[in-house]
């Protein structure tokens, strides 16, 4: 097996695939037929999810890089790593069934820019499960963000009454994504995983998960849901979707995470663009103003992140 050489341009390159692939994937979710709910289009891009990603593992396995199968763990080991991706599988199906959801109710613009807050729920979840202290200037960034976001969700108002329940619903999805990266990262940390087998695993689960939901919505849930998965635009949503895990998962593998999510944070810009001709949306300037402000919180995070890291490593 040929031993892996980082590129910085290769890095780079594929952090902008992913910028493109991200700002995409709200467009995308939006042009689905209206019969179809979000219910039953989650659990079917899922299942164009496994159809892409079983392959891409198969030839790894095929080619020598057995990954977590060349490795003799032990049954509590195994038994942990199983409960982990099972729980944060389930985790990932609901974060896609309220992706999709939040995009719908909210509109591909705000949907995009809320969950930006992402970096908002990976400080506090950082700081209550792994007990790690963040600087003040963080804690300032990050209040700025979330007074930004309170800003988008009254409509530019700053007004209570005019909250929306739907940028709320959309907050949930970097809630439960900063959930499972922080549990998977510490888990797989140890573990020989390939980006290929992580997200062929992750989702597995969540299409099981969705299954689930669905089954238990009743059996006209199901066919919507078997319905769903023959419509061309989950097939689209399902590739676009599994191509953003792994071109990020082979970014990474490049250059630093920091810098990956600085290249990939504007996403939402090329979102907001996209939303005019494609779906019909106009653009506010508390929008525009909106995004502003929170690209700049996180390219502030990242640099104060990329700081903290430097001086630890000379200490």
């Amino acid at each position: 097996m040929a031993e892996f050489t980082s590129s910085g341009r290769k890095g780079v390159a594929l952090a902008l695939g992913s910028l493109v692939l991200l700002a995409v994937m709200p467009i995308i979710s939006n042009m689905r037929p209206l019969a179809t709910d979000a219910l039953s289009f989650a659990f079917a891009l899922s299942v164009w999810q496994i159809v892409f990603a079983g392959p891409l593992m198969g030839l790894e396995l095929r080619f020598g890089t057995p990954g977590i199968f060349g490795v003799d763990l032990s049954w509590r080991v195994r038994r942990r790593m199983f409960l982990m991706a099972l729980f944060t599988g389930g985790l990932f199906g609901l974060s896609t069934y309220v992706y999709v959801l939040g995009v719908e109710k909210a509109g591909a613009t705000n949907a995009a820019i809320a969950i930006q807050a992402y970096p908002v729920f990976a400080i506090l979840i950082e700081s209550l499960l792994l007990k790690r202290r963040k600087s003040m200037p963080e804690y300032v960034l990050t209040a700025i963000l979330i007074g930004t976001l309170y800003f988008l969700g009254t409509g530019g108002t700053f007004q209570m009454s005019g909250l929306s329940e739907w940028i709320l619903l959309c907050l949930g999805v970097p809630l439960l994504w900063s959930i499972a990266h922080v549990l998977i990262k510490e888990e797989l940390g140890t573990t020989p995983v390939t980006p290929a087998q992580v997200t062929f695993f992750r989702v597995m689960i969540s299409t099981v998960f969705l299954f689930v939901a669905i089954a238990i919505s009743g059996s006209s849930a199901i066919e919507r849901g078997i319905d769903a998965i023959t419509q061309p635009m989950s097939a689209v949503m399902g590739l676009v979707y599994f191509l953003e895990l792994i071109v990020w998962f082979y970014a990474v593998r490049h250059i630093d995470v920091s810098l990956a999510s600085s290249i990939t944070t504007p996403w939402p810009a090329l979102t907001m663009v996209l939303a005019i001709p494609f779906l019909g949306e106009t653009v506010a300037l508390y929008q525009i103003l909106a995004l502003l402000v929170v690209i700049a919180c996180i390219y502030g995070l990242t640099l104060v992140g990329v700081r903290k890291a430097s001086l630890a490593t000379t200490v």
